[in-house]
Order: C-alpha cells, then structure tokens, then sequence
C-alpha cells in the first residue's frame, strides 16, 4: 500500500531490544503486516474492530458529553500552500488540562464499579496522563494518586495537584513511577490507569475521530503523534468504522520510534533508552491493545528528526499562534519533512499544549537554528581597545541581531595579540547567515562556525 515517508528510504529497522538510530525511518503497517489490496484492508477493518468497535467509541462520546471540549478545527494558510491542498489543525492543546488525555482517562474510571471506585486510582506520569487522571477522578469524586518522575517540570507536578490528585515524586524516568504505581496498585487495591493500554481509554480517545468526521466531512488523510499508540487506535477505529477510504498515517519521534520495528515484527517489541524532546510520544514499546489496531487500520508510521519537531513547533506559534507542545507537533513535523505525501484535504491533530517554560525557550531556539535564523559563531580578532565595538559595527551593518557575546581576552589558546568572540546572532534565514560568514571573512576576521 503506498504511503506517507518523512523518511530516508531504506531506513534499516532493529531488531527487537535495539534501539533505532537517529535517523528517519517509514514502515507502512499495513504492509507490514503482510496485507496489500482491497480485500486484505477489509479484512483489517474487520478484525480490528472485533475487539474495539464504532459503538464503543459513540457511548465514550456519550460519556464524555459536558465533560471534555468538542476542541477547535483550525485552518493553516501556510501548510495548506506548502502541502497543496487544504490543512486543518485539530487543537487538542485547547482540551481541558491541555491535551487529549482527559478523554480516555475519564471513559476508563467512569466505567469502573462502585466497589472499584471507592479503592481510589492510581496512575504514572511524566504530565499529560497525571493531569487527564486527576481532573477525571476530581470530576467523579474518586481518589487518586499520580507518581511521577523526581525531575518533572514542575508546572505540570502543580497542575496535577491542583486537580486533585496526589502526587508522589518516584525515580528518575516515567518507567520508575510506573513501577511504584504498579506496586501502589497491588498493595491498596486502587485501580491503575493506564496511559494507553486499556480498550476504554482506546475508546475516550477515539471521540477525537468522530469530531474530526463532523467538522471536516471531506478529510482524506489525518495525520497523529503516536507513543503508546492509544489515541491513533482511537481515532482508526472511529473513522474506518465511518470513512475507510480516509487515509491514517501516524508519527513518531526517530529517536523514540518503537512502532516500525513493532510493526516489522508483528508484535510489541521494546527499544531500548528511547531519546527525544517529544516526552508525550517518548515510549519504548507500544501498548497491546492499541498495537493490534494500529497493525490493522493506521495506513502508516513515519518518524521525524528534532529538527523537524523544532521546527513544526516555532511555526505553530508563530504562524497559528497555537502554543503546542514537542509530541503534539509532531504531525505538522511529518508535513514539513514530506509535504508532497499527504493527500488533502489533511488534519494535522496536536495532540497537547503542556510545554514547560524552559523547554519551550530551547526548543524554540532550536527551532530558529533550524530554520536558519539562529547563528551561532566563534571568530577572533586583534585585541586592541575597540576591536569589538568595530566587529559589532560590522554586524549592524548586515542587519543582524546580536543577541549574546562572550569575550575572552585570556586563554592558552590566543596569541597574546587575540582575544576570541563567540557571538549568538537572529538572522533572517539560511541565506543571510551565508551573507553574515561571508561578510565576517572579507573583514579579515577568523571564523569558526
């Protein structure tokens, strides 16, 4: 079946256990899966939805009536002239606690008994899920209790304790808190939530899918940040249900993309230390209830550079004014990197909001490097009173923006007549940081890029 790549071709899948490199990689999962042609898709739908069906996600609609944002669908202007067709942005990071989670999360303990309530719940969390779990459990007056890892943001340990649950700092990485979670769960009898991998939470997130067939009955291709995989099951099973001819294609971070080797393998397999700035969508191995869905219905899985995330992210602030987080750029990142793969009109869902301050200043300066407004340079001159003001003069001149300097005027390295300058310059794009190097050097300055 052909597909979406945002990839290099020939990317090579590792085995189960290896981690893949920091490269891009494209597996079609229906290919993977051995299936081609009309028949072999028929027969995918139906499996698929043998286990999670359409009902299934109209009654977690039902469910979720007055409880979660029926979220915006945002038209981009500048993605729909680069794609060629149509953009729509599904704006999950307006959903309340800033992303999608609260969906599934409020389906899965709405469904629990009485018996099971009273027990309290229990989940793990590096944010989205903590703050879904708890404001779903405030909202049905169930206890809950969220462990985290000791070095999450801190914005989003407040925000889980403002909706109500308890939040208990456990290890160094979400794993460590799931464990804890995992041990919380056995020895009290609370329920445990997982993030992805229980068919209520499949169902809570596939009410996305159905919102999307409502406010853009025409779509052909939507396109989703996928970890676990819970909310591209969701919305697979919603819209092939409804509009099997709509296209499916599903993004992972390159340094965090447990899905293509999964897919090859026919089964969940485990990537080891998975690295990214994505943490929404930074999973080792996917879920099994939403794996068997995304093998069957979800046309592809294309992975993306953190250039690409970067990048994808600075333009949905700038362009949408959408503030969205690393995971939930992560579709507009795959239009960017292949924009002529997509057929229109496309919706690009951003799937959560919830950036941390800090992060977002890196990234965003990342994103600039990327897109070739952000040079930084190292270059020595003659030490000699107003060598500087004469470089910064230069500068000027070819209209970029100095936004930090450090001068070093003693170090083993200069001669005693140099002094070395590292510069942090806003340029206007790739051309202009060319004009500015070429410039420095006619200037008779040394630079070191």
């Amino acid at each position: 079946m052909p597909g979406a790549t945002a990839s290099t071709a020939g990317a090579p899948v590792p085995a189960a256990g290896e981690s893949l490199p920091a490269a891009e990689a494209s597996v079609p999962a229906a290919e993977a899966s051995g299936k081609s042609g009309s028949a072999a898709e028929g027969a995918s739908v139906s499996s698929a939805l043998s286990a999670l069906t359409l009902d299934d996600v109209r009654h977690a609609q039902k469910t979720l009536s007055g409880v979660s944002r029926i979220t915006a669908l945002e038209g981009s202007r500048y993605l729909s002239g680069l794609v060629g067709a149509p953009v729509h942005l599904k704006c999950e990071n307006l959903q309340r606690t800033g992303s999608f989670k609260v969906r599934g999360a409020y389906v899965r303990i709405a469904g629990l008994t009485e018996r099971e309530r009273a027990a309290g719940v229990v989940a793990a969390s590096a944010g989205n899920h903590a703050q879904g779990v708890a404001l779903a459990a405030s909202l049905l007056g169930v206890c809950s209790t969220v462990f985290m890892p000791e070095g999450a943001p801190l914005p989003k340990v407040a925000a889980t304790r403002e909706y109500g649950a308890e939040v208990r700092l456990y290890g160094q990485i979400v794993d460590d808190a799931m464990r804890a979670a995992q041990d919380y769960a056995r020895e009290t009898g609370a329920v445990l939530i997982h993030p992805f991998d229980h068919p209520d939470v499949v169902a809570g997130q596939g009410t996305v899918g159905l919102e999307i067939l409502e406010q853009c009955p025409e779509v052909r291709t939507i396109v989703v940040g996928i970890g676990g995989g819970g909310l591209a099951a969701g919305i697979a099973v919603a819209v092939k249900a409804l509009r099997p001819d709509v296209r499916i294609v599903g993004v992972q971070a390159a340094g965090a993309a447990a899905y293509p080797p999964s897919l090859a393998a026919g089964h969940p397999v485990s990537i080891q230390a998975p690295v990214t700035m994505a943490d929404g969508i930074k999973v080792g191995r996917p879920g099994d209830v939403p794996f068997k869905i995304v093998n069957d219905l979800v046309d592809d899985v294309v992975t993306v550079t953190e250039d690409d995330l970067s990048s994808a992210l600075l333009l949905c602030l700038e362009r949408a004014k959408l503030v969205v987080e690393p995971a939930g750029a992560s579709p507009v990142a795959a239009l960017l990197a292949a924009p002529d793969s997509f057929e229109g009109p496309v919706v690009a869902v951003l799937s959560g909001g919830n950036v941390d301050p800090l992060l977002m200043q890196r990234i965003l300066r990342h994103g600039m490097a990327a897109a070739g407004r952000y040079l930084s340079l190292r270059l020595r001159l003659t030490d000699r009173p107003g060598a500087l003001a004469a470089l910064l003069e230069v500068l000027s001149e070819l209209d970029a923006n100095v936004l930090d300097v450090s001068h070093v005027r003693t170090d083993p390295r200069l001669r005693l007549t140099e002094a070395e300058v590292e510069l942090h310059l806003e340029t206007k794009g790739p051309e202009h940081c060319a004009e500015v190097g070429e410039a420095l050097r006619n200037a008779g300055y040394l630079v070191m890029l």
